[in-house]
């Protein structure tokens, strides 16, 4: 069978995109499949493989999200911003985009300057671990703020932190930040890719929601700051009620790399 794809890359955090509307693609990709087609040597090469599928006629379209290891994941934050280019680029104009994914429903749009602006969940709850921070963006987080990012071991630390005894079975992606005067920097290790990536959504998400936790003070009202991800820039929006996170989005990127057919 014969298969055509579209690659994406939202900040260098890069995806495999189907149309699975007709719903065919799903039961015939399984994770040995999914994971040969994420491999970089081996397959097309990817964080992760996304089918847009049908959906209830609230929904434009429902994002099922496969790791680089062929299992489900939890959101993806850039992988939603690129579900929704590659929705207009399939034909699917909206003003507002509103989808349905694992974590729940979503909404987007496309800025006048060509970017996605995704809607994430709302943060209710942040938890302090040895002076670092866990969340959950639509995915969970582990936050450690540093002094410089060129100091890191990314992937050493960041396996070493998502391996232990507390993470290890449901696994937890790990974010290492840098806080300047212009913004935030962000180096992330992922669960499920089991490296570090060029940027991840929901990482850039809780790395700004654990940076104004962090200043504590009365800073309540709207935000916007700036995240520069290896990958690329990124910004997040939203409003900051004493612990309560709301109405984020998550601005950046979203970019056709190429297209192309594979063979199951």
């Amino acid at each position: 069978m014969e298969i055509n794809f579209r690659k994406y890359q939202g900040a260098g955090n890069d995806f495999i995109l189907l149309d699975d509307r007709g719903g065919t693609l799903v039961d015939k990709l399984d994770r040995p499949t999914i994971a040969r087609l994420c491999d970089r040597h081996f397959g097309i090469g990817a964080d992760g493989l996304m089918l847009l599928r049908q959906a209830d006629a609230e929904y434009d379209f429902e994002m099922v999200y496969f790791n680089a290891d062929g299992g489900r994941s939890t959101m993806c934050g850039n992988g939603g911003r690129c579900i929704v280019r590659f929705a207009a680029d399939l034909g699917i104009d909206r003003e507002v985009y509103k989808f349905l994914a694992v974590d729940g429903p979503h909404e987007a749009t496309v800025t006048p300057a060509g970017e996605v602006s995704l809607e994430m969940n709302d943060v209710t709850e942040i938890r302090e671990l040895d002076g670092d921070l866990v969340l959950d963006t639509g995915s969970p987080h582990y936050l450690k703020f540093v002094d410089d990012l060129d100091d890191v071991d990314v992937v050493t630390n960041g396996r070493t932190i998502r391996q232990s005894p507390l993470f290890r079975e449901a696994g937890i992606n790990v974010n290492f930040v840098r806080e300047t005067p212009e913004g935030l920097e962000l180096a992330t290790y992922e669960r499920g890719v089991e490296n570090e990536t060029l940027a991840c959504g929901t990482g850039v998400t809780a790395a700004v929601v654990g940076h104004l936790h962090r200043r504590g003070g009365t800073t309540d009202g709207p935000f916007r700051i700036k995240v520069r991800a290896k990958g690329g820039n990124l910004s997040v929006t939203g409003e900051r009620y004493g612990t309560q996170y709301r109405h984020l989005r998550l601005i950046g990127p979203a970019e056709l790399v190429f297209e192309g057919t594979f063979t199951i």
